[in-house]
């Protein structure tokens, strides 16, 4: 297992992080994705600490608070051999205080984030998503204030803009705060919209990338095909509306792409989808799901080899897409690009 910095954090992570929200899962979309057990996520644990993938990652809102408890049941007489990655700010209740990053609302939220893991303290931090409604000053002193008391190590965000994050590491750098180091972004061969602002700002300012679903909600799995009908057991059924669309001709190009590559390499579809990830720059982590133990060691697989240059050339050329304004100047006009050269 190759193990990064997380940004510019002494943090090291495994390349290949797993993915909780199938434990414990209900409702339409967490029930989609699997309802792991606390037998069976000790034994998925078993086997992700057996290949040297320490970090998990789950949220206070999978499954309302289920994922952390199955989590923190599979975990228990092991605490030092992982870390833990949990995330709040979406809503968990109908009440005006069961939202949010206020500060009565992340200390109350890391409390029971403590509780569900059995934990005294929370490896990473995120904030599932940007609050408007609450100064950013109120909510960086609140987190700083976590990491001091020892209940956070280090911080983090999840589905921010470009903007928002910048915005927010200047105000810690102002006041001395502690900084987010982590970006839990949306990546990959068919949502490539990382690259044109989180990428080069996680290049400038030192934040890492933690890339959450990797085959693009279960489009990349090998299951799709040019041609033929979706599978009848296919999560999309249920799942399909939660994520970004995708024009069904540059999906079939990339899957298209993907079957010439494994041909050539004689890995699997998603496995070659989540290697082409870890390459990228920014990516500290891929996070990898498994509602099974047979899923889990598939994925486990997409590590340990390389793509040729040629190989990623030929994904790059079918997942490419054109860049929204302002960023499609710097990416077609030569005069534009001199001046900011690409990340990739």
């Amino acid at each position: 297992m190759d193990y990064r910095r997380l940004g510019l954090s002494g943090l090291k992570v495994p390349v290949l992080s797993f993915g909780a929200g199938t434990f414990g899962g209900s409702g339409p979309l967490f029930g989609a994705w699997g309802s792991t057990d606390e037998k069976e996520a000790r034994r998925l644990l078993d086997i992700c600490l057996e290949a040297g993938v320490t970090l998990f990652d789950t949220a206070d809102v999978y499954s309302n608070g289920a994922s952390e408890e199955v989590l923190g049941a599979a975990i228990k007489g092991r605490r030092s051999e992982v870390l833990i990655s949990t995330k709040t700010a979406l809503p968990m209740g109908d009440g005006p205080g069961d939202y949010g990053t206020s500060r009565e609302r992340l200390i109350r939220s890391v409390e029971a984030a403590l509780r569900r893991l059995g934990t005294d303290h929370i490896d990473l931090l995120q904030l599932h998503a940007f609050d408007a409604g609450t100064p950013i000053e109120e909510v960086l002193s609140t987190l700083d204030g976590l990491v001091r008391a020892g209940k956070v190590r280090y911080l983090g965000v999840s589905n921010f803009s470009g903007w928002q994050i910048m915005k927010s590491l200047a105000i810690a750098d102002r006041h001395g705060w502690t900084r987010y180091v982590a970006n839990q972004a949306y990546y990959s061969l068919i949502g490539r919209d990382y690259e044109w602002e989180l990428m080069p700002l996680g290049l400038d300012q030192g934040v890492g990338a933690l890339v959450w679903s990797p085959l693009g909600w279960g489009r990349l799995t090998g299951k799709l095909q040019r041609g033929q009908a979706l599978p009848a057991g296919s999560r999309l059924h249920q799942t399909a509306d939660f994520g970004p669309p995708v024009d069904d001709e540059r999906l079939f190009r990339v899957i298209d792409a993907l079957n010439e590559v494994a041909g050539e390499t004689g890995k699997s579809v998603p496995q070659i989808a989540i290697n082409w990830l870890t390459s990228r720059p920014t990516v500290s982590s891929v996070i990898i799901g498994a509602r099974n133990e047979d899923q889990l060691r598939q994925n486990l697989g997409a590590i340990g080899w390389s793509l040729t240059p040629e190989q990623r050339q030929k994904l790059d050329a079918a997942s490419s897409v054109e860049a929204a304004y302002p960023y499609f100047p710097y990416r077609r006009q030569e005069g534009f690009a001199r001046l900011n050269p690409p990340a990739v």
